[in-house]
């Protein structure tokens, strides 16, 4: 095997192994608050709710969000082919 060929399945393996992960958990740790939903203030180092997750602890993967809108615009997509083959 050439070196390319090598290269070119291994980041094909990785996007594979990513889609999957995506599909089975779309839904990762949020990094600031490391998935516990609250963080401590800079100055006075009091906890309060997380503002990058709202309190979840949780935050989609860029993957899953891609697929998401690849997906709303194939969707509108079809919804204005159908309106348009309504119009008379």
């Amino acid at each position: 095997m050439t070196p390319t060929m090598i290269a070119t399945l291994t980041i094909l393996t990785a996007i594979v192994v990513y889609g999957l992960l995506c599909w089975v958990a779309p839904f990762g740790k949020h990094h600031r608050c490391r998935g516990t939903g609250v963080r401590r203030t800079l100055l006075l180092r009091r906890m309060t709710t997380c503002r990058g997750c709202k309190g979840s602890g949780r935050k989609r993967r860029w993957g899953r969000a891609a697929y998401a809108q690849l997906r709303q615009i194939a969707h509108d997509a079809a919804r204005a082919k159908a309106a348009r083959e309504r119009q008379p």
